[in-house]
């Protein structure tokens, strides 16, 4: 399987697939099944502060649907997405 990239578009109006200089938290949300992926999520981005980036990881392809329509309820911003040997990449910065 090759590895794939997606672009998205973020929720501050650029366009995903932008370089991710630093990660400042990584969650594990391999082999959890929708709705845990967002649910988690949600959870740690609480305690970031603005401008810091998670990295969320998982494995479910439910995960990519819920956090193109997480990043846009919530207004954090999406600013990359890839997949990596069957692994769901998401980088989430926290907005104000």
């Amino acid at each position: 399987m090759s590895d794939t990239e997606d672009r998205v578009t973020s929720t501050a109006g650029d366009v995903g697939g932008q370089t991710v200089d630093k990660v400042d938290v990584t969650l594990d949300c391999r082999g959890l099944l929708c709705p845990m992926p967002a649910l988690k999520t949600s959870t740690a981005i609480k305690n970031l502060k603005v401008g810091q980036v998670l990295e969320m990881l998982a494995t479910d392809p439910g995960a990519k649907p819920d956090m193109l329509a997480w990043s846009k309820r919530t207004g954090y911003e999406l600013v990359r997405m890839v997949e990596e040997s069957g692994v769901l990449k998401f980088y989430i910065r926290k907005t104000a």
